[in-house]
């Protein structure tokens, strides 16, 4: 289903004339360009409305000849008013057929949930993710290749900024954890900390309005002995062996029910095969990813909107002390594509547990002494 046909189907089901996307991820799905010049706000500087007819994009008039000749496709036509009479909320709700729904504060208009709208991905939506994935990865592995353990949290944080700037991504999300605070805590933001024995480097990249998720663990060996190395080998591939659990029950579950909870139950069942039985406790395990990081995240129970398609990609996180496997995975009816992947980062085939799915997943790049 096209996304036209979604949405003439969404103002079918719901008895609308129209709805509006203002928030950055569903303005991004609908046209391919960007609406935003402050991040911290929730909508953009511009609305992108449909009807049933076509695209209609309102906006100010600081923005409007920028958007036109910038981030809108030709044939979308751009509507602007005076910042100084209205916001844009008064401005869509002044111009849109009523009745309408929009993703942010227009007065009149009710309230759309886009997420299951950008459920799944289209061709189009996929050979974009391809190549941010694939640009993603390039550019946190050319940075953990370079690591040391005297380098700080912090610097390599901005090292990362940096390095997906320049391909022209955003880092929503930029977590590096040496080993002191990555044992610790699951959600390492970067301090400044040195890294130790190893490191957990963990990004969400956005391009375009689509997300990619991954995360690197580089080890030591001048740091870490034998025994150590083992260990957190060992907590690595636990993780990994959930993670590509979660995804064989993903592809299994798209095809029955599309029920997120079973998924979840294949996950905290892995765990417990593992002898990690509580971890799923300790951290989100991940979800469905597309035009957000995560359009929904498994838990025990999941809002009814919550569904697992195909083709359609997933970021499942597993943590297991201080270990963690992450990629972005494309899963189809057919099988399974690591979206964020370079094929110049060591793996291992892994096996899923009690599900049919083997997938290459990132090997703990040792990092040797130097001069060996």
């Amino acid at each position: 289903m096209t996304k036209q046909e979604r949405l003439d189907a969404y103002l079918a089901e719901n008895d609308l004339e129209a709805v509006w996307f203002a928030r950055p991820n569903s303005f991004a799905w609908l046209t391919g360009g960007s609406n935003v010049v402050d991040r911290e706000g929730d909508a953009g500087v511009a609305a992108v409305g449909y009807d049933g007819d076509g695209l209609e994009v309102v906006t100010n008039n600081i923005e409007a000849d920028r958007l036109r000749d910038e981030e809108l496709p030709e044939d979308v036509p751009v509507t602007e008013f005076d910042w100084y009479r209205q916001s844009l909320g008064e401005a869509v709700a002044d111009r849109s057929p009523d009745p309408a729904a929009a993703d942010f504060d227009a007065p009149g208009l009710q309230s759309v949930d886009a997420s299951p709208l950008r459920q799944p991905l289209t061709d189009e939506d996929v050979e974009n993710y391809r190549e941010l994935g694939r640009e993603t990865a390039e550019a946190v592995e050319a940075v953990c290749r370079e690591l040391q353990p005297g380098d700080t949290e912090s610097e390599v944080a901005s090292a990362l900024r940096v390095a997906l700037s320049a391909r022209g991504i955003e880092a929503p999300v930029a977590l590096v954890g040496g080993s002191e605070r990555a044992g610790k805590y699951r959600h390492y933001t970067p301090t400044d900390a040195e890294l130790g024995e190893y490191a957990l480097v963990s990004v969400t990249a956005e391009r375009h309005g689509l997300h990619a998720s991954t995360t690197r663990t580089v080890a030591f060996e001048s740091e870490m002995d034998d025994a150590d190395l083992n260990e957190l080998g060992e907590r690595h591939h636990a993780a990994r062996i959930v993670a590509v659990t979660a995804l064989g029950a993903t592809q299994a579950i798209s095809g029955l029910s599309g029920d997120p909870t079973g998924v979840f139950q294949a996950i905290q069942a892995a765990y417990e095969h593992l002898g990690h039985a509580d971890e799923w406790e300790r951290h989100h395990q991940g979800g469905a990813a597309g035009f957000a990081g995560r359009e929904w995240i498994a838990a025990p129970e999941m809002a009814e909107s919550a569904e697992v398609t195909t083709p359609m990609a997933y970021a499942w996180n597993p943590t297991v002390q201080g270990a963690k496997s992450e990629d972005t995975v494309l899963v189809t009816e057919d099988g399974f594509e690591v979206l964020t992947d370079t094929g110049r980062w060591p793996t291992t085939a892994v096996d899923a547990y009690d599900y049919d799915a083997v997938i290459e997943c990132p090997d703990v790049l040792v990092q040797e002494d130097e001069g060996e």
